[in-house]
């Protein structure tokens, strides 16, 4: 199998295929008004489609915007309405959940749901198909020709916040530089491992700015990418030795559950390939971190940033190690800074906000919603809502989101920092520790604990193991985004509901 091949199940294209097939979707689009700064929509599983609309959408110098599957008709029509999208395109078993939310004016293009993420959702074979009436992407591809002019600066896609305030908000950025663009390119060949030999498996969903930007880099630049339509640890290790994976982009929930797996499992594959496994999108506990390192060997690496920001800073395991629970140091060409509440900036060792700057990243604005930049914003930085600390070597350490921080009688408390201690409990799945109201206290610390499935604990043992929550619960079939993360946020809510009568 030659260089540029791109895998799902047991369907495969190579990279000239998916560039072809994008060459012909960028005449369609532009026959229905398609232009620089528009935007067309995407609600799509990790399938061929998503790289070829993304890169179709681009060479019209308009934007890509990838929605949560996950979002029912409200939040989807927040977001089509929002982007002004021209057209979306999506699975067909998700079109049902969206339909009475799509505008008239929004061309809708439905993608046949394929068997491999047929088989791994559980989808009706039924709803798989495109619905009688419905214009079929295939179909509506297939009658168009290649692009013949210049392809347009590409801005790229327009990715939504996840709106834990309020709705959801589209970054939207100016096309990059010549100068950014090989910055980033040097960042990633480093950090990743990106180029002509890299082969990758996407293991989350390409919504997420670092599995949308691992894909793509992939995709357009190395020698293989593998899909994976839904992450399962002992697969993934499985697709690693199949394909010779080299470069690997995941969420510590994903580290913790390769980790549970039965040693036997963990044994069978050839890993030996891997070169390059960063992760990101949350803090990783130490010892998990730890145990991943002793397991596949110094290439475990670590990212920070945002979807507003991109990567601030990156961390290899020799610097981890020397730094425990670092995040690292910034990367060639980024600023952060910590500052406190007036905006100071603080000395090694003290903790404040964490504000970034990165040079790799054009400006952004929030679309529509320009001015709400500056709620973020402080001395030309801006921050992603995380509260840390610098070393004396530059260093970056994370304490918790600042919403997620909890004060307690006047005392601050990182709930990581304890969620980090009870993933090592014995009999502990997952857990998620937040603040609830409190009539003495303010606020006081829960901690909702997932047993696994052949654990008794109960509250006794864990209050022996650990210090920390004043309550503790146990729950099964907690909410989870794609990831696998506990979604911290609607737990919390239940609680601070008509919080005032709870205090």
């Amino acid at each position: 199998m030659g260089a540029g091949l791109i895998i799902s199940g047991g369907r495969q294209r190579t990279r000239d295929e998916v560039f072809a097939r994008a060459s012909r979707l960028s005449t369609g689009l532009d026959s229905i008004g398609v232009g620089p700064g528009d935007s067309v929509a995407l609600m799509l599983r990790n399938d061929f489609p998503f790289l070829e609309i993304t890169f179709a959408v681009g060479r019209l110098g308009a934007h890509a915007v990838p929605i949560n599957w996950h979002f029912l008709a409200d939040e989807t029509e927040h977001i089509l309405q929002d982007s002004a999208a021209k057209a979306i395109v999506v699975h067909a078993d998700l079109l049902p959940q969206i339909a009475a939310a799509i505008p008239e004016s929004v061309t809708v293009l439905v993608v046949e749901t394929p068997p491999e993420i047929v088989e791994a959702y559980r989808v009706s074979p039924t709803s798989a198909s495109v619905p009688d009436g419905a214009i079929d992407y295939e179909k509506w591809l297939s009658s168009f020709e290649p692009w013949t002019e210049a392809p347009r600066n590409s801005p790229g896609a327009m990715l939504y916040t996840s709106g834990t305030t309020g709705k959801p908000k589209g970054v939207r950025r100016k096309p990059p530089k010549p100068e950014q663009m090989q910055l980033g390119q040097k960042i990633g060949a480093r950090v990743y491992g990106f180029g002509p030999h890299a082969r990758g498996v996407v293991t989350g969903p390409m919504y997420h700015i670092a599995p949308n930007t691992f894909a793509l880099a992939i995709a357009a630049l190395g020698d293989r990418l593998v899909l994976q339509p839904r992450f399962d640890p002992l697969e993934l290790l499985q697709l690693i030795e199949e394909h010779a994976i080299t470069s690997l982009n995941v969420v510590p929930t994903m580290f913790v559950r390769l980790l549970r797996l039965q040693k036997e499992e963990r044994e069978a594959c050839d890993l030996s390939s891997l070169t390059h496994a960063v992760h990101n999108a949350a803090p990783c506990p130490p010892d998990i971190k730890r145990r991943m390192i002793e397991w596949w060997g110094p290439v475990i690496g670590e990212i920070y940033g945002g979807t507003e920001s991109g990567p601030a800073t990156a961390c290899s395991s020799e610097q981890w190690l020397a730094h425990p629970g670092t995040v690292g140091q910034a990367v060639e060409g980024s600023t952060i800074k910590i500052l406190d509440d007036e905006g100071n900036e603080l000395l090694a060792g003290e903790v404040g906000e964490v504000f970034v700057r990165s040079s790799t990243n054009s400006e952004f604005t929030y679309h529509g919603r320009e001015a709400e930049r500056a709620e973020i914003e402080k001395r030309g930085l801006i921050t992603l809502g995380d509260v840390g600390y610098l070393d004396e070597e530059g260093f970056l350490f994370l304490c918790d989101r600042k919403r997620d921080m909890v004060i307690s009688g006047g005392v601050n408390i990182y709930p990581a920092e304890i969620e980090a201690a009870l993933i090592d409990v014995e009999g502990v799945a997952d857990c998620a520790v937040f603040g609830v109201p409190d009539a003495e206290f303010g606020e006081s610390l829960l901690a909702v604990i997932e047993r696994r499935p052949d654990s008794t604990i109960d509250e006794d043992f864990v209050r022996r193991e650990l210090q920390g929550p004043r309550r503790i619960e146990f729950g099964t079939d907690l909410p989870r985004e794609d990831t696998g993360k506990i979604y911290k946020r609607k737990l919390r809510d239940l609680h601070w509901q008509d919080a005032d009568s709870k205090i």
